[in-house]
């Protein structure tokens, strides 16, 4: 377990997810518990881009120039005092769906893309990343309520809302998801497991799964150490390691793409959901404490991979 210094850049911040590093400087990040697309400027002043409503989760920018959000229709939310934050529950008493919505960042206008693929709605979609064509992958956690819980999805569309593909389901809580250096694996964390999947992708919104009895989901497992966690968003190191924001014991898991823990970097929060990478050199880490609603910067020893339509 690591340790390593960080700076608080944003405070007070309702519960942020979904964070972006953006050219000059400045962050895109979700508050779920707002319902707002933010921006956090330099001086650490946020500033509201866009009023989106129920629960934006995961966002990404797209081939456009515009930021597509993963809205997962909003949580019930418990308060804490020790450590002092928040964290989601269960599906919001005003629930009215999930969507994927694409917001114009310098008018905050924004549309739904999709709600529903083949006549099933979607339910909590969570996370996205494009691809380098345009499209863009992204899952669906499903919802929670008192007693029972949604089955997950993972889906494939195309980014001027033409067509989208279920293309993993039953998948359970999947969350963070991201693809390889090379395009040519698709990586999905699931929440209450704990467990990281890597999917050998096979064509446009198409994976090849490993057959029963050898993998749960079709994917294959990259890590198997143990202890309480749950994993929820991430990103891909330059170098093809995976960096997975862990929830309890609040840190990061760098996972290798051939499997086992690289290393685990441990912060005070115990809600690390998400983190991206900025600078010129891809080398300063972007994280989400997401109970406390603090954006952290923290220099990262390893270069990030650069984003489609971002960072190139």
């Amino acid at each position: 377990m690591i340790k390593k210094k960080y700076n608080i850049l944003a405070e007070n911040l309702k519960f942020p997810e979904g964070p972006i590093c953006m050219k000059d400087g400045s962050i895109i990040l979700v508050e779920i518990a707002r319902g707002t697309l933010s921006k956090v400027i330099k001086s650490g002043t946020v500033e509201v881009v866009a009023h989106l409503g129920g629960g934006p989760n995961g966002a990404a920018i797209g081939p456009d120039g515009q930021c597509y959000v993963c809205n997962n229709g909003g949580f019930e939310w418990e308060i804490n005092s020790k450590p002092a934050g928040m964290r989601p529950i269960l599906q919001s008493k005003s629930y009215s769906g999930g969507k994927i919505q694409k917001v114009n960042l310098e008018t905050g206008q924004f549309e739904t893309l999709y709600e529903e693929c083949n006549g099933i709605p979607l339910k909590g979609p969570n996370d996205i990343v494009f691809d380098k064509e345009g499209n863009f992958w992204f899952t669906d956690l499903g919802k929670q309520r008192e007693r029972e819980i949604d089955r997950g999805s993972i889906y494939w569309a195309k980014s001027d809302g033409s067509l989208i593909k279920e293309v993993i389901q039953p998948i359970m809580t999947p969350n963070g998801i991201g693809l390889s250096p090379d395009e040519k694996v698709l990586y999905v964390a699931e929440t209450e497991g704990g467990k990281l999947f890597g999917f050998d992708i096979s064509g446009e919104g198409e994976v090849q799964k490993v057959p029963f009895p050898y993998s749960i989901y079709g994917g294959k497992l990259l890590n198997n150490e143990g202890g309480i966690k749950r994993f929820d968003s991430l990103a891909v190191e330059k170098n093809g390691n995976i960096c997975v924001g862990t929830l309890f014991n609040g840190g990061i898991s760098v996972i290798s793409p051939n499997g086992g823990l690289v290393e685990f970097i441990k912060f005070d929060d115990p809600y690390i959901t998400n983190i991206c990478f900025g600078s010129k050199d891809l080398k300063t880490a972007f994280i989400t404490a997401s109970h406390a609603g603090h954006l952290l910067e923290v220099e990262w020893d390893r270069e990030g991979l650069p984003l489609n339509f971002l960072n190139k």
